[in-house]
């Protein structure tokens, strides 16, 4: 593959190149068939829990509306990245445009804001259903769902917006070459004419405020989950219990657990190969693994599917 330099004085650039991940051209191909394949089967796992929401009038409460509306976000979340990534493994030049680069870092990360919000608003969810059943139906009125959910969207594209300007206005130099297969923040910072600490501590902050905000609101109503079903004197309440959140918690832990070790770690400098796994983990991995633990660990959800899928 062609690299392309800039002069050393240069302060702007048109475009980048996202190396990808660097193998010969039978590998370059066989990940293309790896991933539309994981693409495919994101889009009809996801697309299919909507549907079921859509079709079976029992599913029409807070807790599969906040489920729809996670799979249609996750729907979006993939296609901000995996649609460029397929093109980049049969293309050789690999280049982004300058534009395209930075559209992709905002929706990438917007979506992800999202996706942390919407887990927190799950999370308060369960805590109403499991620690006041009584009150459930008057507190999480259909008219606060929408709230919450219109709240998710709205804010989790309001966070990024002004420090991903900032960092679009910056001067880049040297060569254009990101080693990811997406915009990331830390790769594009290392391309600036100068190191820019500042941002890169006011990047660390806006990332740990939106991380740990809905963390600690989730562990919070865990506690308070677990606190009540403890209190329950029969075996199979507290299990009935159990199995409502548990799909919640494997989600929030594979989320989770990925993106603090890729942004929030005391090593922030990791080596683009394990960059490259972390992200793919959680942006392409999660998107795929979540239709699958919502489906199994329910028995709604299953009998749902089976009505929808004998319509």
């Amino acid at each position: 593959m062609k690299i392309f330099h800039t002069p050393s004085n240069s302060s702007t650039i048109t475009g980048f190149i996202l190396l990808g991940f660097s193998c010969p051209r039978e590998g370059q191909i066989l990940l293309f068939v790896l991933f539309s394949a994981v693409y495919l089967l994101t889009l009809m796992g996801n697309a299919s829990i909507i549907c079921a929401v859509s079709w079976d009038q029992r599913l029409h409460t807070p807790m599969y509306l906040l489920l729809a509306n996670f799979s249609f976000l996750e729907i979006w979340y993939v296609n901000s990245t995996v649609p460029n990534m397929l093109a980049n493994f049969l293309s050789e030049a690999k280049v982004i445009s300058f534009s395209g680069c930075f559209l992709q870092f905002y929706f990438f990360f917007s979506l992800g804001c999202t996706e942390c919000f919407f887990l927190a608003v799950m999370a308060f969810d369960r805590y109403l259903a499991i620690c006041r059943p009584l009150h459930y139906p008057s507190i999480m009125t259909r008219h606060l769902c929408t709230n919450l959910i219109v709240s998710c969207w709205v804010l989790g594209f309001l966070w990024f917006p002004i420090p991903i300007t900032i960092i679009s206005q910056m001067s880049f130099c040297g060569p254009r070459i990101i080693d990811h297969f997406l915009c990331d923040p830390g790769p594009l910072l290392a391309l600036t004419c100068s190191r820019a600490p500042m941002m890169e501590f006011f990047w660390t902050m806006i990332m740990s405020l939106v991380l740990f905000i809905p963390f600690f609101c989730i562990m919070g109503s865990y506690m308070l989950v677990l606190r009540s079903v403890f209190k329950v004197p029969s075996a199979a309440g507290r299990q009935k219990a159990f199995s409502t959140c548990g799909s919640h918690v494997t989600v929030v832990s594979l989320f989770y657990g990925s993106v603090m070790v890729m942004y929030l770690s005391p090593t922030s400098e990791h080596e683009s190969g394990m960059q490259k796994l972390v992200t793919l983990f959680y942006s392409v991995g999660t998107p795929l693994i979540n239709p699958v633990i919502y489906s199994l660990r329910n028995k709604d959800m299953k009998h749902a599917f089976r009505k929808f899928l004998g319509r």
